[in-house]
């Protein structure tokens, strides 16, 4: 009889960072510290380093369909997480895989825009992004930004974290995890906010310029831990963890936002 693998088989759809720091390598990465092992489909090649994005090749939506066709056609997946999907049509796709599959849990990390501004993204996606995809998700891994260009709430103070993880939460996702990891201030704040109530998982920030990829990894790991059982809140403070640790433990490699150290975790 043929030996049973129990590891979890985690699916990232994502872009494809030369520099290693984020996408689909930062992906795998992350399921490799997990001890899952990572399947990827990649929806466009992004040129970038450490310093910044200088453009994107995005694939087609036939493209990623024969990727993702591929995959679930031979493993059974445990989880999925996203993140760049540049169009509307590979967003469709990745919809039409969970759909098809009953893939679950879904982690969804809407990479719009670059940390140093460059558009990743068409500007019509995000309505379609919303509609069709969030209903899908289990959880949504906004920073501010992207929760500003989701929810249509400025943010003033920490009080609108809720009020837009609230407004998001009525495309139909499960929970929202607002990343406060680009705001200034002597504390990390992210909150994850369910509709049974918002749970606060701020740190104290590590101060490191070497930040490339973290919330690549941060929906990585979630996802991991999600697909491996846990419950969400333990998932996110586990994973939450994980980033802290990541960022202190940077190897500083490159000229600009080096990538973090993925190292095992003390315990899965």
């Amino acid at each position: 009889m043929e030996e049973q693998n129990t590891q979890p088989v985690v699916l990232t759809v994502a872009g494809f960072d030369p520099s290693g720091g984020a996408g689909v390598l930062a992906d795998i990465k992350t399921f490799a510290a997990f001890e899952c092992y990572g399947v990827a489909a990649i929806t466009s090649l992004t040129f970038q380093n450490t310093e910044g994005v200088r453009g994107a090749l995005h694939q087609s939506a036939d493209t990623v369909r024969q990727q993702l066709a591929a995959i679930t056609d031979d493993f059974k997946i445990s989880a999925i997480k996203t993140g760049m999907l540049p169009t509307r049509d590979v967003i469709r796709e990745v919809v039409s895989t969970i759909k098809t599959n009953s893939i679950a849990p879904v982690v969804v990390d809407p990479v719009l825009t670059s940390t140093s501004g460059f558009n990743l993204v068409d500007e019509e996606i995000i309505e379609t992004f919303m509609s069709e995809l969030l209903p899908l998700t289990t959880l949504v891994t906004p920073n501010i930004k992207e929760a500003e260009r989701l929810s249509g709430v400025k943010f003033r103070d920490t009080n609108d974290l809720k009020k837009a993880g609230e407004l998001i939460l009525q495309t139909g996702c499960q929970a929202v995890l607002i990343t406060g990891g680009d705001v200034e201030s002597w504390s990390a704040k992210d909150l994850l906010v369910m509709s049974g109530g918002s749970v606060d998982f701020s740190r104290i920030r590590v101060q490191s310029r070497h930040t490339h990829g973290t919330g690549c990894t941060l929906s990585a790991a979630s996802a991991c831990l999600l697909g491996r059982g846990y419950s969400l809140i333990d998932a996110v403070a586990r994973a939450k963890d994980y980033i802290v640790r990541a960022i202190a433990t940077a190897p500083g490699l490159g000229h600009g936002h080096g990538p973090l150290n993925h190292f095992p975790p003390e315990k899965i």
